[in-house]
């Protein structure tokens, strides 16, 4: 079927639709029944619980939303896509001499006396260091990629730094902003840079410039923070204390919200819609959300997750697919593909059937392609492509080789029946598959040693969630640049889990990283999506909405697609 443009507002600060009207927002007052317990407690849960509260060394946003209540960037991005100062005093114009006339470097003025969290001056040499740190090799940070336009940066003076880039550059306010953009203490972490950059006391109890600080962590389990008191707005903090809970499963944290009141706030919840909405009626919370720029999609494994290197390495570069390197074979896979059941059935309002990779912002959005549910046709391409079943077993094979994938993603009961309507589909064009499902703390964990993460990705398919951190998506695009590839040599932090790589695509995108007029910029961006759609390097599946289920109880909390649902938590309060 063809896919329309989307021209929803570019935020949706809830789901205004219809359907929603009777069942999301029904809870939008306090209920009078619940006796609140220590109000001054914030009780938050995430069913994909945190390891690791340094998000530079992490690729899970469950990461990166822990860490944000205690850690901050210069400056972040609202509902809007306006630019905020958060450390920075003022946001950088060509008018005020922040950014250059020549596009070749941005100056960043710092608040005065702000503090870390144990009382140390925050200055601009804590900016430099954290570029350092993030680019160096052996960091192998998984944000290193939004600092690769830089040539260096400077501390003018204590209060002012001086961001230099290699090229023109108009994405300026990539570095240091937003979610990938946290600043990181110089004297916690100045003796763990590098290869030993896992072993920093500073990434189970972090100092920040942020609200509150960590007093416990128990990686995969629990967080407990406790007011900063160096905070810059220390004496405006409504809660005391923030309790985050992990494990468990998005329903169930859904209905410690919405129907128990046990909870002030679950995230990504990814629950069926019938699901979500019994939920809601209990009238303990309610639901919001957005669509931004996050999508469910599937990725092909470019590499032979069955060989093994002499190293032992597998879904090497040595060893191709033996059957994705073929597109034939990558279309039939996503004409296979039933999107609209998949969306009416497990995601209802909360998510809506797409071709792109790229779907937010709006304006990038593109209009030239489309996506198809055809059986006949995939296995008309198969058997094009000389993948038959040629000894009765109801499997195509080809040279001795059976078409039999394993197709991975994080546990979610959502996800689990996305695979298993795939899994018959498959079975019906003559495609075996196996499907695993990993425990998120495993799956989206950026320790290099773990061979169950997604950059890993020993397996044929793997699902995920992802989208643009920024309005602007250069670096979101950039995961499938050559360069980006996920290998030993960058301990697999590279974001190019899939390991596509297409020179023209590449110089695509190395043009979008100096293009300075706003409409050829975007057009590259479209060109890009639309060359990864048609060379089906990525399967998109379903366009979803950020949705998170908040206490009546709650108030102050302001979604924005750009930084954690966390960035404005020093503004949350009880109702009165």
């Amino acid at each position: 079927m063809k896919k329309k443009r989307d021209r929803r507002p570019f935020i949706l600060p809830l789901l205004a639709l219809p359907f929603l009207a009777a069942s999301l927002l029904s809870g939008c007052g306090t209920n009078p029944t619940r006796q609140i317990q220590q109000p001054e407690v914030l009780r938050l849960l995430y069913w994909q619980a945190p390891t690791i509260l340094n998000p530079h060394l992490s690729i899970g946003f469950k990461d990166w939303e822990a860490s944000r209540i205690t850690l901050e960037p210069l400056a972040t991005f609202n509902n809007q896509g306006d630019l905020i100062p958060i450390l920075a005093a003022e946001v950088p114009t060509v008018e005020n001499g922040g950014v250059a006339a020549d596009g070749l470097s941005v100056t960043w003025k710092l608040k005065p006396d702000i503090q870390w969290s144990d009382g140390t001056p925050f200055t601009a040499a804590d900016v430099v260091f954290t570029y350092e740190f993030i680019s160096n090799p052996e960091t192998a940070s998984g944000n290193s990629s939004n600092y690769d336009a830089i040539a260096s940066v400077e501390a003018i003076d204590p209060l002012t730094v001086k961001v230099n880039f290699k090229a023109v550059n108009p994405g300026w306010f990539l570095p240091f902003v937003g979610s990938e953009g946290m600043i990181l203490p110089q004297h916690i972490f100045a003796d763990y840079t590098g290869a030993n950059s896992r072993q920093a006391p500073g990434n189970l109890l972090p100092v920040g410039t942020g609200p509150y600080r960590v007093v416990e962590f128990r990686p995969g389990d629990t967080v407990v923070y406790e007011t900063n008191p160096y905070f810059r707005e220390a004496e405006d903090l409504y809660f005391k204390r923030i309790e985050l809970k992990g494990g468990g499963d998005s329903t169930s944290a859904a209905r410690a919200v919405l129907q128990t009141g046990d909870a002030d706030y679950a995230y990504g919840l990814q629950v069926e819609p019938l699901v979500l909405e019994q939920l809601e009626a209990g009238g303990q919370g309610q639901v919001m959300a957005n669509f931004g720029p996050l999508s469910e999609r599937i990725q092909l494994n470019q590499t032979d997750p069955n060989r093994a290197t002499a190293a032992g390495d597998r879904s090497s570069l040595e060893f191709p697919h033996p059957f994705f390197s073929d597109r034939q074979v990558r279309q039939a896979f996503n004409l296979a593909i039933d999107r609209n059941t998949i969306s009416q059935q497990l995601y209802g309002v909360t998510g809506t059937p797409t071709p792109n990779f790229l779907v937010s912002p709006p304006t990038y959005l593109s209009p030239n392609t489309r996506f198809e549910f055809n059986l006949e046709q995939a296995a008309a391409l198969l058997e094009k492509a000389g993948w038959r079943d040629t000894n009765g077993n109801a499997i195509r094979d080809k040279n001795g080789v059976e078409m039999r994938v394993l197709f991975q993603t994080s546990v979610n009961p959502v996800r689990q029946k996305t695979q298993e309507i795939i899994k018959q589909n498959f079975k019906t064009i003559g495609v075996e598959m196996e499907i695993k499902s990993i425990d998120a703390s495993i799956f989206f964990s950026g320790d290099p040693s773990n061979t169950d993460s997604l950059n890993r990705f020993y397996a044929d398919l793997q699902m995920v969630t992802t989208g643009n951190t920024s309005p602007d998506p250069t670096r979101y695009l950039q995961t499938f640049t050559c360069k980006e590839i996920a290998r030993p040599e960058n301990s697999w932090s590279g974001s190019n889990t899939s390991r596509y790589c297409n020179p023209e695509y590449d110089k695509l995108w190395q043009r979008s990283t100096t293009e300075l007029n706003p409409k050829t910029r975007g057009e590259l961006f479209i060109q890009m999506n639309d060359l990864l759609v048609k060379d089906v390097a990525v399967i998109p599946l379903i366009h979803r909405a950020d949705a998170i289920a908040v206490s009546n109880s709650l108030e102050g909390v302001e979604l924005t697609s750009w930084d954690r649902v966390v960035w404005n938590i020093h503004q949350w309060r009880r109702k009165e």
